[in-house]
This record gives C-alpha cells, sequence and structure tokens, in this order.
C-alpha cells in the first residue's frame, strides 16, 4: 500500500461533439460523441487510516446513496473483499470545483478517481477493464474517465477507440442552471436520428443534438452560447449547461473570462489527451 497521502484532480471533460443516432429498446440512447479532458477539475484527497474502514466525507446536499465517490468506494471494496484481496483503511474528501449537472462530467470523473487511486493504493489487482465495469454501473461517462485518454465514443458510450485531439485552451461557461440528464434524454423533442460518422469522421460536420431542446428549455443557456458566440464558435458540452469555446492561447481565453457577466461562473483550462488523473497516478 501506498502509506502516503494522495491528492488527486478528477478532471473535467468536454463533449467536443455530441450526435444522438437512435434509441434502443431499453430506452437507453446510440451515441456518437468526442471526449477530452481539462487541467481543471475537482481535487479528491485520500489519507490512509490504520483500520480497514473506509470513510467518505459527506458532501452537503447529497445523500451517501446519492454520492458517486462513496458508491465507487464501496464497489471497489467489495470486489477486492469478495476476490480475498487485502484493503486497507482510506479517509476521502473532496475539494469540488466542478458544477453538478454541468455536463463536464464532474460526478463520473469523481468515481473513477475513487476507483483509480484506491486500486492503487491496495496493490493495483484490478485491470481497467474491471474498472470500467464497475465504473458503468454508476454512470455511463465513467469507463472514459478509467481509460483516461480522448475518445471518439460509440454505443450508450461504452465503446472507445481512442484518439488524439488537438490541443488548445477552452474557456468553459456556468451559466448557473442545473439540468437534469434524465429529463433531456426523455424528452420526445429530443433529435434521436442521426446519420451515423462516416470512416473519416474528423471531416464532417459536428454539433451537439442535445443543444436545441437545452436551449429552448433553457433560456440562460442560450443567452451564454450567444454571449460566447462573439468571441468565438461556441458549443454546449453533453446535456449542458456549461458551454464552451475554444482558443489558440491562454492569455485570450482569460482576457474573454474578465469580461464574463457576474451572474455565471467559468474557468479557463487547457485540454488533455492524457486524464491528469492518471498522470498523477502513474498510470499508462
Amino acid at each position: 500500500m501506498n502509506a502516503d497521502s494522495l491528492s488527486i484532480i478528477a478532471p473535467a471533460k468536454l463533449n467536443l461533439f455530441l450526435h444522438i443516432t437512435g434509441r434502443r429498446a431499453d430506452g437507453y440512447h446510440e451515441l456518437e460523441t468526442l471526449f477530452t479532458f481539462l487541467d481543471f477539475g475537482d481535487t479528491l484527497h485520500f489519507t490512509p487510516r490504520t483500520d480497514e474502514h473506509l470513510v467518505v466525507a459527506a458532501m452537503e446536499g447529497v445523500a451517501n446513496e446519492d454520492n458517486l465517490i462513496y458508491r465507487a468506494a464501496m464497489a471497489l471494496q467489495q470486489q477486492y473483499l469478495y476476490r480475498g484481496l487485502p484493503i486497507y483503511g482510506v479517509d476521502i474528501a473532496i475539494d469540488k470545483r466542478l458544477p453538478m449537472g454541468g455536463g463536464v462530467g464532474g460526478g463520473s470523473s469523481d468515481a473513477a478517481t475513487t476507483l483509480l487511486t484506491l486500486n492503487k493504493m491496495w496493490g493495483e489487482h484490478l485491470t481497467f477493464a474491471e474498472l470500467a465495469e464497475l465504473g458503468i454501473k454508476l454512470g455511463a461517462d465513467v469507463p472514459v474517465f478509467i481509460y483516461g485518454q480522448s475518445a471518439l465514443a460509440r454505443g450508450i458510450g461504452e465503446q472507445l477507440q481512442t484518439v488524439n485531439v488537438p490541443q488548445c485552451w477552452y474557456l468553459v461557461v456556468h451559466p448557473q442552471v442545473h439540468i437534469s440528464t434524465a429529463a433531456v434524454f426523455t424528452h420526445p423533442d429530443l433529435t434521436r436520428d442521426s446519420a451515423k460518422l462516416p470512416e473519416h469522421w474528423q471531416d464532417a460536420p459536428h454539433r451537439n443534438d442535445c443543444e436545441p431542446l437545452v436551449k429552448k428549455l433553457y433560456s440562460e443557456v442560450e443567452k451564454t452560447l450567444d454571449w460566447l458566440l462573439k468571441y468565438a464558435p461556441s458549443r454546449m458540452t453533453g446535456t449542458g449547461a456549461c458551454c464552451f469555446a475554444a482558443f489558440e492561447n491562454e492569455q485570450a481565453a482569460q482576457d474573454v473570462l474578465e469580461k464574463l457577466p457576474n451572474q455565471w461562473q467559468g474557468f479557463v483550462a487547457k485540454s488533455r489527451n492524457k486524464s491528469p488523473a492518471h498522470t498523477a497516478l502513474g498510470l499508462a
């Protein structure tokens, strides 16, 4: 076991595009989406204990059964115990910076970072594939954080093809509204029949199929996208509410951030093809 405390960034993700190509009989949607990571996120703190208890600090307004950090820790502990593998007690706390319901993967990233870090501290007995199998039960986006590479995702998001995307600086703006992913994906007006990407998908037109519906339901998202559009092409990530625009350098993004209306929150971060959590943990 690593006897030292670890503080690991659970990075944000962006969906650079999100196409919905169908709906399955079980209600899940068939997607094609491009994930990349940002060097900005929540910070999780893992402190070894002298017993075998896993203690997850409570998050304000979030019950344990809804806390993906707690659920991920318990799932991994049960898997280790089932296999007869040794575990050690750990205290887990979080500095929360990513907005809930923002479409930047905060909860999924927290869950994946918990699985990766505890697995590392306990001897790395589970593979990425085994961790992803645990993770997808917590959320469809968890596997991409487990594998930790920019990826084109298909299926319900679990079929991952590793890619490299050009790295740039992003301004991400949260318009201070919370959007339910379930509400978006069950809405009758959601586009569900986009054509599948061609073989050379990089050259095809890209968009976020959730964006027109979310703009209609949440005027603040539409205002955010329109405001960003004054400075650079803008797009919503995931099912929202965060919106983003790419810039050539940090200063250009910071200059626009300084003009951000007071009612919104934002941050500037560089994209990464490899998750900062993997870099910090020394994972391939």
